[in-house]
């Protein structure tokens, strides 16, 4: 009998577990968590926010390189017109 006993008292800890989940290991976990989300949160809105303005000086960008060829088309005609107005000028 009494090894059994023995035998049962050493299988017991690993059959039921001791519970030490007391309130020490739950403030322990939430400040984990905690410091956690603390270290994480800023790092994905810094990241959001470069994300986004990245997107919109590409726009920026894209409309800029639009309006700097349509200015260069534009000065083109300009410049044409105004050598066909001297060419008139001097005929007449």
């Amino acid at each position: 009998m009494s090894d059994k006993n023995a035998i049962l008292e050493e299988v017991d800890p690993v059959i039921v577990p001791s519970r030490k989940m007391g309130i020490r290991y739950l403030i322990g976990m939430l400040l984990c968590v905690t410091i956690l989300l603390l270290v994480a949160f800023p790092k994905i809105y810094i990241q959001n926010q470069i994300y986004y303005k990245s997107r919109d000086i590409a726009v920026l960008k894209r409309e800029f390189n639009a309006l700097k060829e349509e200015n260069r088309v534009i000065t083109s005609q300009v410049e044409a017109i105004r050598f066909k107005n001297q060419i008139l000028d001097t005929l007449f």
